[in-house]
């Protein structure tokens, strides 16, 4: 009982600096003038590469997260955080392709099957049931059609971070895609990760996301990177 709660008082406290740690670190750009106006800038100037840092560590964040739920630590040997925020990164970077295509080309779609003026509505700055419907149609048809193979791409090099223990340079090494797609757990991916996080939590989510101004669409998506790490934590338990 005793060892029980101390090994209980220890969790609480990684649990405690871990969240002081991620206020440190992101309470400035909330707080500070400076901070904010220096973001807001570089990101105007600098989408793709903002993308890279953003999902980097928010994301890279969530799958820690996932983590201590899974396992009950934030970090453990062969883990990999470095090649696990590089992965995130340049994913990060393909999502906001993927926003900024189908954020576009949904609306031409919507107005060639009748719809009309779906491109305006969806740029207004006001809010309506239209654009709602817009919004709507842009994230279902990103998550049917890109969130998939995202999701896919993401768990082989999870994987492959895994078996090559963790490190940058196991990670430059070829990826044994054909191994690894035999041992992917297809039932669970399909059955919880495709059939029920995309129509139940992703559809929705992003629907939110591309309501809000373009410049605040790929921080917002990378947010929800967050959790995506809880939900990976879940699906790892199903697993």
């Amino acid at each position: 009982m005793h060892v029980s709660a101390l090994k209980s008082k220890a969790m609480k406290k990684q649990d405690f600096l871990f969240i002081l740690g991620v206020a440190v670190v992101l309470l400035p750009f909330f707080v500070s003038e400076p901070v904010c106006h220096w973001y807001h800038s570089f990101n105007a100037g600098h989408g793709m590469v903002m993308s890279f840092f953003k999902f980097a560590i928010l994301s890279t964040l969530g799958e820690v997260i996932g983590l201590r739920i899974s396992s009950g630590v934030y970090v453990r040997k062969g883990f990999g955080i470095l090649p696990r925020m590089l992965v995130w990164g340049i994913l990060g970077m393909g999502i906001n392709v993927a926003m900024i295509i189908f954020s576009n080309g949904t609306p031409v779609v919507l107005q060639y099957l009748g719809m009309q003026d779906a491109v305006g509505i969806f740029h207004s700055d006001g809010l309506s049931w239209e654009k709602v419907l817009v919004a709507f149609a842009v994230s279902v048809a990103m998550n049917t059609f890109f969130a998939p193979v995202f999701m896919t791409l993401h768990k082989i090099t999870d994987i492959h971070i895994i078996e090559n223990g963790g490190t940058l340079a196991g990670f430059f090494r070829p990826i044994k895609m054909r191994e690894i797609m035999m041992k992917l757990n297809w039932g669970v991916l399909w059955g919880f990760v495709f059939k029920k996080t995309i129509p139940l939590f992703w559809f929705p989510a992003h629907t939110i996301t591309f309501l809000l101004p373009g410049n605040m669409r790929v921080l917002c998506a990378a947010l929800l990177g967050v959790i995506l790490g809880v939900l990976l934590a879940v699906g790892a338990r199903k697993n």
